[in-house]
């Protein structure tokens, strides 16, 4: 199969961008990977900062407003908070869920948004079921627009349930929402409360 436009994550892309408060300015991609969605939200005109551990993954050209920073979203001093933090396919990656979530969590400005598309490993018969809606998906999908081959590592089996993830989120972010998506994903969204609300994240 030859290169297309098309793969499980950039099918998100365009959910992602359309789902951002019209309000925000800056942007992390924690995570980035190749840098597509970073340039995508660069080009929309968001004040976009993009972190990745692995330097070589990061595909040229640049675009005025995209920031790129080769470290670790866990433990790089950023300096600030963001409006919106976007986290795509990256949590699966990491063992320690709950502290991979607080840390984005800080990195949200009060009143921001995070966003995160990640894989988790299926246990119920719900999961499954929309495992196998997915399946159709991505044969439409890559028959359509062929696939595009992504150059980030990968791990499968994921490391956390669906239902880790969505547990795991109540239990930190008071207010997530947690949504099944086809295409072996889910998405979480969180917005912070404003400063001084009185409910905040739990760490």
């Amino acid at each position: 199969m030859g290169a297309g436009s098309w793969n499980h994550n950039v099918h998100y892309h365009r959910r992602i961008l359309a789902s951002l408060p019209s309000e925000a300015q800056t942007v992390l991609d924690a995570g980035a990977g190749t840098g597509q969605l970073a340039r995508t939200l660069a080009v929309a005109g968001y004040d976009v900062t993009a972190i990745d551990c692995a330097a070589d993954l990061a595909e040229t050209p640049r675009v005025p407003g995209l920031t790129w920073i080769t470290g670790d979203v866990l433990t790089y001093d950023f300096g600030t908070a963001f409006d919106a933090v976007i986290s795509v396919a990256v949590l699966h990656h990491l063992p320690d869920l709950t502290a991979a979530l607080r840390r984005l969590a800080r990195l949200t400005a009060d009143g921001g948004t995070l966003i995160v598309i990640g894989l988790a490993r299926p246990t119920r018969p719900s999961d499954h079921l929309v495992h196998a809606a997915g399946a159709v998906v991505h044969r439409f999908q890559v028959i359509r627009h062929g696939w595009q081959t992504d150059r980030a590592p990968t791990c499968w089996p994921p490391l956390h349930s669906y239902a880790q993830v969505r547990h795991t989120a109540a239990r930190l972010l008071p207010g997530a929402e947690f949504r099944r998506l086809p295409l072996w994903r889910y998405e979480l969204r969180w917005r912070k409360p404003p400063a001084g609300a009185g409910v905040r994240p739990h760490t």
